[in-house]
């Protein structure tokens, strides 16, 4: 019994081991690179502040359609580029080179002359982009199990959220000092420097991101193996695809699933109800202040945003819970809004903009789910997190057309619409946990049913992997609940 233990420990320590060396390259990576995709993608709204419009000669209506063009390509390309992400044995030059192509797209923005250019630098934009979030989720999910990936996916999320943050601190800094250095408007300088800075994050991308478990140079011998087994421990499967799982078949399993229409509809729903952030330095600039100041007092709210998200994931991940975890950040929006909507007072308000930034730390755990109860097989993993994303995303699509010039500076319309979005995602969310719920019950009661979702060839895989018998990881798999 003693030596069972020690094998057991030792087997631990080890895991522990590839834990904190995928942590220490893996994280760092997908952080840096977010952060770089949501400035690229929306420093459209700091160059507004310093002349853009102007310059380029754009009405009101331009601008919205220069904002949400972007998603023209954003959202449907998510799919197949997570077919593509499944198929390739290179994740880390597929995601690399991708990041290298908007950063040289986001630099061309910067020599646009009128609204025809600038309409195509976005739409040729969103192809890359597209590749990045959902795939991202992705690769995660083909290295962590699923107790440890919601703070993982947070990780991620969290370059989001300090995007927000350093890409203010960042324009502000170049909007108030290279104005008509070399001749050259501050705006257009915001577009070069960020473009330049991605494209040589990109080549870093290629060397520091992982592949799969089974191919990643850095990952070898017993590590290898063992990055294998741990996955097919958590799920009972071997986590790879048959020779039928095509992403074809895999993205035809994931639309025929109502559970992945379902968290579509909701990310929508979600994204519509926090797609502020995509005007936020605007917000803050009702406020009544310069436009650095407005800037820089747009980072607080994203600064702090960050930190709950991973708290929150953390805590997500400690307790197995997903629901709450999620919706509650939505709830603490929905009390940012009401608080913008019963007072004019710049102190309420610069609060209210602190709440409305709580929504955005629970998005990261909306991918981690869909991973957690969607896991096998691969391709149809793969396809529904690109399904829930790219659909998802039409929410800031119209999230681009709520918050209207017009409307401001209170946009008390706006509000309005996000909070009841809001609270239709709280719904669609709440019916996802009851539906898993009730499948968890079901299992309880009969733990044949366990097996109805088990594939055989990827149980066999497991028991290879884990060096036990066919049966022996049958009843393994027995074991496995579904996260709510």
């Amino acid at each position: 019994m003693s030596s069972e233990k020690a094998e057991i420990d030792y087997k631990t320590e080890l895991e522990r081991k590839l834990v904190r060396k995928l942590d220490r390259r893996l994280l760092p990576t997908i952080f840096l690179v977010y952060i770089m995709n949501y400035i690229d993608r929306n420093g459209i709204t700091t160059a507004r502040l310093q002349g853009l419009e102007q310059d380029l000669k754009l009405s009101d209506l331009q601008y919205n359609v220069i904002l949400s063009v972007v998603f023209a390509t954003y959202c449907p390309f998510q799919i197949p580029s997570n077919l593509i992400l499944n198929h390739v044995n290179r994740p880390s030059l597929y995601i690399g080179v991708c990041v290298m192509a908007w950063g040289l797209i986001s630099l061309f923005t910067s020599q646009t002359q009128n609204y025809g250019g600038i309409v195509a630098c976005r739409i040729f934009l969103g192809l890359p982009e597209a590749a990045f979030y959902p795939g991202a989720v992705y690769l995660l999910s083909r290295w962590y199990t699923k107790k440890e990936l919601a703070l993982r996916s947070a990780a991620l999320y969290a370059g989001l959220l300090l995007s927000n943050a350093f890409g203010a601190l960042m324009a502000a800094g170049i909007l108030a000092n290279m104005e008509g250095k070399r001749g050259i408007r501050a705006w257009r300088w915001l577009f070069i420097i960020e473009g330049s800075i991605t494209i040589v994050l990109g080549m870093f991308t290629i060397w520091a991101l992982p592949n799969y478990p089974n191919n990643t140079s850095w990952i070898v011998g017993s590590e290898r193996r063992l990055a294998q087994v741990r996955l097919a421990e958590d799920a009972g499967e071997a986590d790879q695809d048959n020779v039928e799982d095509t992403p074809l078949r895999g993205l035809k399993l994931a639309v025929q699933d109502p559970l992945v229409l379902t968290f579509a509809l909701m990310n929508a729903a979600q994204l519509l109800g926090l797609s502020f952030a995509n005007f936020f330095p605007t917000l803050t600039r009702t406020l009544g202040f310069s436009t650095t100041i407005s800037l820089l007092l747009a980072a607080p709210p994203w600064i702090l945003s960050g930190l709950i998200c991973c708290l929150n994931a953390w805590h997500a991940d400690k307790t197995e819970e997903r629901f709450f975890h999620l919706a509650g950040t939505w709830w603490i929006v929905i009390i940012g809004y009401i608080i913008s909507l019963c007072t004019k007072e710049i102190g309420p308000r610069y609060f209210s903009m602190f709440c409305m930034t709580m929504g955005h730390a629970g998005y990261a755990l909306t991918g981690a789910w869909v991973a957690n109860v969607i896991p096998r097989p691969p391709s149809k993993r793969a396809a529904a997190i690109g399904i829930v994303m790219g659909v998802g995303n039409l929410g800031n699509l119209m999230g681009s057309y709520t918050w209207k010039s017009e409307w401001g500076p209170l946009y008390h319309q706006s509000m309005i619409i996000s909070l009841c979005a809001l609270v239709l995602s709280s719904v669609l969310a709440l019916g996802i946990r009851q539906h898993l719920v009730r499948k968890n019950r079901q299992l309880d009661e009969d733990e044949r049913v366990a097996m109805r979702g088990a594939d055989e060839g990827r149980v066999k895989e497991a028991a290879v992997l884990e060096g036990i018998t066919f049966e022996q990881a049958m009843e393994k798999r027995k074991g496995f609940r579904y996260l709510y």
